[in-house]
């Protein structure tokens, strides 16, 4: 992720700032710390985020200083979400609530925000009940995220998990079905069935879906690609994979 590339709005910087966002809760993607940084506040600072299971980023002063708005650092700068995370069962409440058959949508490892932002947008037009990420390896509800969903992160619950393999076991475990894009899938997006309670998983923008996670899902199932081009774009992927889970609810 490029966090030279974010938002100052994404950014809290300093070292009682960043510890009293930590205590109020604020949800926050990751923190960077200064290479060499042992002392007091500092420590205090890497023990709450270990509590929280927040990522931490040991960096060079002088990438520090390039990333600040302030210019006061003082050796720690943390990145905070554009919106609130929910939990995985709150996604699925949702769901239930509305007397629907789940549809979430699980991001494995996106690091592109236009990529994770389109995806959002694309799941909200599509009726998806929430959108599942995870928390390392993977850009968060950043600024870039929220303008490139064109707002629908205001409207899509997002959550952020600590590992998409252990989110498939769980969501098995309520009856819901998980359905992968590969190369080798055995059916193709338009064969298969998507009725019913379903999870799908779009995967890393080089790499594709995990090994871990791609054992553990359900179906792999493939997009036809009838070109010279063997891949397409993640969000592009996943947007086409959305809509045939709506084609098969709208039959």
């Amino acid at each position: 992720m490029d966090f030279e590339k974010t938002s100052s709005q994404d950014k809290i910087e300093g070292r009682n700032p960043v510890m009293e966002a930590l205590r109020a809760g604020r949800a926050i993607d990751k923190i960077l710390v200064q290479s060499g940084e042992k002392n007091g506040s500092i420590i205090k600072i890497l023990a709450k985020a270990k509590e929280k299971k927040i990522a931490v980023s040991y960096v060079e002063k002088s990438k520090l200083d390039k990333i600040s708005s302030t210019g006061a650092h003082q050796g720690v700068i943390a990145y905070v979400a554009a919106k609130e995370y929910v939990s995985v069962s709150d996604i699925i409440k949702i769901a239930k609530e509305k007397n629907e058959a789940p549809f979430i949508v699980l991001c494995d490892d996106i690091t592109d925000p236009h990529n994770l932002g389109s995806i959002i947008r694309t799941a909200n037009a599509a009726g998806v009940h929430g959108v599942i990420i995870a928390k390392h390896n993977s850009v968060g509800l950043n600024a870039t995220v929220a303008k490139t969903s064109a707002g629908a992160v205001e409207y899509t619950p997002v959550a952020k998990v600590s590992s998409i393999a252990q989110t498939v076991e769980q969501l098995k475990k309520e009856n819901i079905w998980v359905v992968g894009a590969d190369m080798d899938g055995e059916n193709t997006i338009h064969t298969h069935d998507f009725s019913g309670a379903v999870a799908i998983v779009i995967g890393n923008e080089g790499k594709g879906i995990s090994h871990l996670v791609k054992e553990r899902c359900d179906f792999m199932v493939r997009i036809p690609m009838l070109g010279k081009i063997s891949s397409l774009n993640a969000s592009v992927a996943g947007s086409l994979m959305i809509y045939e889970v709506v084609r098969n609810r709208l039959k």
